[in-house]
C-alpha cells in the first residue's frame, strides 16, 4: 500500500497532535508568518464537512465503542470507582475535542486563571491576560454587547436551534426551591455573580445550527499555502539531539489508514516541535521520547533524555454522577438519538436541513446551576469536607463546588428502556481534591497506558457529590414533567429508610412537600452508588503541568519543556490546577496564548 500522505522531510514547526489548541496555534502562526512552513500530525481522521461532526445532535455517536474519532483510555480498577474499569474518551480527530464534544459554552472563574499566575508563578497567565484571548476567539450571538464576551471571533455561541422543556422547568423550579439561588441571564461571566444562579445554557453552536469547532472555523474555512495538516499520523516520540528537539518520529495510524505500513518515519523541525496531543496523549509522547520519571523510562529501556518526574502526574478531571428520572412521555428528549434509533434520526433530518432547528440542532442540555454552599450549608457536607472548603473554596466566592446540569434524555438509560423517555441530572465536581496519573505501559504506541483516574480517593470529593445528589433529587421531584425515578440507577437505601423512594411516586410532589432526611446508612448508600456509577466529564487536564520544576512542573510559563530546547507543550495537559467548567474554552485560551508566545519569540505577533 502506498503512503496515505506525502510528508516532506522537514518543516520549520511540527505539531505532534492536531486538536483544539494545536489548530489554533498553527493557523494563527501560518497567517501571521506566511514564510513559515508548518506541519500538523494528527493521529485521528479528518472531519471536513462530515455530517456527524457538524450536526450538534449527533455528538453522542462519537462516544460509541466503535468510534474512530475518539481514543478510549481505561483507568485501572480501584475502590474509589467501585473496582471497575472506568473509560475516559479523548478526541482523536482533526480539531480534537472541539469536533466531538458536547458543545457546552461554560467558562471558568477568573480566579482559576489567576491561580495559575499567582500560585504557580506563571507570569501573564492570569485572567487579565486570558479573558481577552477568549473574547478574541468568540462571537457571542446571544448578546454581543455583553462586557465579558466577544463579538467578532471565529467561534459562534447561541442557545442552539431548540430548547427543551426540561431546561425551562429546571430553571423555574430550581430558582424558586433553592434558597438565594435565583435565575440569571449570565452564567459564564468569570465572577461570583455567575455562582449560585440558575441559567439557560449557551452552546458552541452557530446561528445556522452548526457546531462551532476549531477544525471548521480556524482551519477548513481558510486557505493556507504554508500549513499542512495530516490526518491518521501518530507520533511516537520527539527526537532530541544534544538537548535540542530536532523533529519527530511517526507512523501512519492503522485505525485510520487500514493496511498502512507500521514502519516508523522521521520529519525534521528546524525551529520548533510543539507537542499538542492532549492531557492523555502528550505525557505518553514525552515518556517515549525519554522525558519523564527515570524509573518508568528505565523499565522500558528508554534512554533518559531529561528526567522530569512530573510527566504524567497531576491528572485531573471533573468526576460526574448522572441520575436518571422518567419523564412525561409527551415531552421532547434526546433519548431516541442517544439509543441510536436510525429511523428517528432519518425522520428529523429534513427539519434540520430545512431550517436548522429541532433535535439535531441542539444537545439537549439547556439549564445548569454553578452551586456552592452558603456558609450555613457547609456543615451539611460533614467534617471530611471542612478542610477542603477552608483550603480551596472558602475565600474564593467565584468558585463553585460543583455544577448541576439538567439534560433532556439519558445516554446510559435510553437503550435499556426504549419505550420510555428520561430526564437526567448530572452533578460534576468542579475542583476534585483527588489526583491520578498516566504513564506508558509499554513502548507500543497503541497500548493502553498505566492509568489511574484517582476519582474519590479523597473523602472530600465523595462528600461533595453526596450533597449534590440530595440537592438534585429534591429539584427534580418537583418538576412538572417528572414521572418518578429509575430506581435501578439510584442509591439502594436500606429498607425502612426515611430516604427511600416511594414506589408509588409517579409524578411531581407538591412544591412544599417535606424534603428527605438521611441517616448515616443512607449517606453510605449514596457514597457506594456514587463510586459505582461515577464517570468522566471528558475534561482531562494537568499531566504536563506548567509549574516550577522543583514542584514537579514539566513546562515553564513560555511552555518550554524543562531542559530541552525548541520543544514546547501546548494543550490541556499544561494547566497546573483545575478550572471549574467545561474545558473547551480553556483549551481555546491555551491555544491563543501559545500562539502569542511563539509569535513573540519569532519576532512578530498574531
Amino acid at each position: 500500500m502506498s503512503a496515505p500522505h506525502t510528508i516532506e522531510p522537514s518543516y520549520d514547526i511540527v505539531f505532534a497532535g492536531g486538536g483544539t489548541a494545536a489548530l489554533i496555534v498553527a493557523t494563527r502562526l501560518a497567517t501571521a508568518f506566511p514564510d513559515l512552513k508548518i506541519a500538523v500530525l494528527e493521529s485521528g481522521p479528518g472531519v471536513k464537512g462530515k455530517f456527524e461532526h457538524t450536526t450538534p445532535g449527533l455528538y453522542i455517536s462519537h462516544l460509541a465503542p466503535t468510534s474512530k474519532t475518539a481514543q478510549f483510555y481505561f483507568s485501572k480498577p480501584s475502590p474509589g470507582i467501585g473496582n471497575r474499569d472506568l473509560v475516559v474518551p479523548s478526541g482523536m480527530c482533526v480539531g480534537g475535542g472541539s469536533s466531538i464534544n458536547f458543545m457546552l459554552y461554560n467558562r471558568c472563574s477568573a480566579s482559576d486563571y489567576d491561580d495559575w499566575e499567582t500560585k504557580y508563578g506563571n507570569k501573564a497567565w492570569g485572567s487579565k491576560n486570558l479573558i481577552p484571548l477568549l473574547q478574541k476567539a468568540e462571537t457571542y450571538d446571544i448578546e454581543p454587547t455583553k462586557v465579558s464576551h466577544g463579538d467578532s471571533g471565529p467561534l459562534h455561541v447561541t442557545y442552539g436551534g431548540d430548547v427543551f422543556d426540561i431546561g425551562k422547568q429546571y430553571i423555574d423550579i430550581g430558582s424558586k426551591f433553592e434558597k438565594d439561588r435565583p435565575q440569571s441571564d449570565e452564567g459564564s461571566g468569570f465572577t461570583a455573580d455567575s455562582i449560585n444562579k440558575f441559567f439557560q445554557m449557551p452552546k458552541w453552536i452557530n446561528k445556522d445550527g452548526i457546531r462551532s469547532d476549531v477544525a471548521h472555523y480556524y482551519y477548513y474555512n481558510l486557505e493556507f499555502k504554508n500549513l499542512a495538516v495530516f490526518d491518521g499520523v501518530r507520533v511516537n516520540r520527539v527526537l532530541v539531539t544534544n538537548g535540542t528537539a530536532t523533529g519527530v518520529e511517526y507512523l501512519f495510524d492503522k485505525r485510520v489508514h487500514e493496511g498502512a505500513s507500521q514502519d516508523l518515519k522521521i520529519v525534521s523541525a528546524s525551529k520548533l516541535v510543539v507537542v499538542s496531543a492532549g492531557a492523555m496523549g502528550s505525557p505518553l509522547i514525552l515518556e517515549r521520547s525519554g522525558i519523564g520519571r527515570k524509573d518508568i523510562l528505565n523499565k522500558f529501556n528508554i534512554p533518559v533524555v531529561q528526567e522530569l518526574p512530573g510527566v504524567g502526574e497531576n491528572y485531573q478531571d471533573h468526576p460526574a454522577v448522572f441520575t436518571p428520572y422518567y419523564a412525561d412521555p409527551e415531552t421532547n428528549t434526546m433519548d431516541a438519538i442517544f439509543r441510536g434509533d436510525a429511523d428517528f434520526v432519518a425522520k428529523v433530518i429534513p427539519q434540520y436541513k430545512k431550517d436548522r432547528t429541532g433535535w439535531l440542532a441542539t444537545n439537549g442540555v439547556d439549564a445548569i446551576c454553578k452551586m456552592r454552599p452558603h456558609p450555613d450549608e457547609v456543615a451539611q457536607l460533614g467534617p471530611e469536607f471542612k478542610k477542603y472548603w477552608d483550603e480551596v473554596l472558602k475565600d474564593y466566592p467565584d468558585k463553585p463546588l460543583f455544577i448541576l446540569m439538567a439534560t433532556g434524555g439519558s445516554p446510559g438509560d435510553a437503550p435499556a428502556e426504549p419505550t420510555k423517555k428520561f430526564i437526567c441530572h448530572n452533578t460534576f465536581l468542579s475542583y476534585a481534591a483527588s489526583r491520578g496519573y498516566l504513564h506508558i505501559s509499554s513502548t507500543d504506541l497503541y497500548a493502553n497506558p498505566d492509568f489511574d483516574c484517582g476519582f474519590f480517593t479523597d473523602p472530600a470529593d465523595i462528600a461533595a457529590v453526596r450533597w449534590g445528589y440530595k440537592k438534585a433529587r429534591e429539584i427534580f421531584r418537583r418538576l412538572p414533567m417528572y414521572r418518578g425515578p429509575r430506581l435501578a440507577a439510584h442509591p439502594q437505601f436500606p429498607a425502612g429508610s426515611p430516604a427511600a423512594w416511594d414506589p408509588e411516586e409517579k409524578g411531581p410532589v407538591a412544591f412544599d412537600a417535606p424534603v428527605f432526611t438521611y441517616t448515616k446508612e443512607d449517606d453510605e448508600a449514596i457514597d457506594k452508588f456514587s463510586r459505582d456509577v461515577v464517570i468522566t466529564s471528558w475534561h482531562s487536564l494537568g499531566t504536563c503541568a506548567m509549574k516550577p520544576r522543583d514542584q514537579n512542573g514539566v513546562v515553564d510559563s513560555s511552555l518550554n519543556v524543562y531542559g530541552i530546547k525548541n520543544l514546547k507543550v501546548a494543550d490541556l495537559s499544561i494547566p497546573p490546577s483545575n478550572v471549574h467548567s467545561n474545558t473547551y474554552a480553556t483549551a481555546i485560551a491555551v491555544g491563543e496564548k501559545a500562539a502569542t508566545i511563539i509569535a513573540e519569540e519569532l519576532g512578530g505577533k498574531v
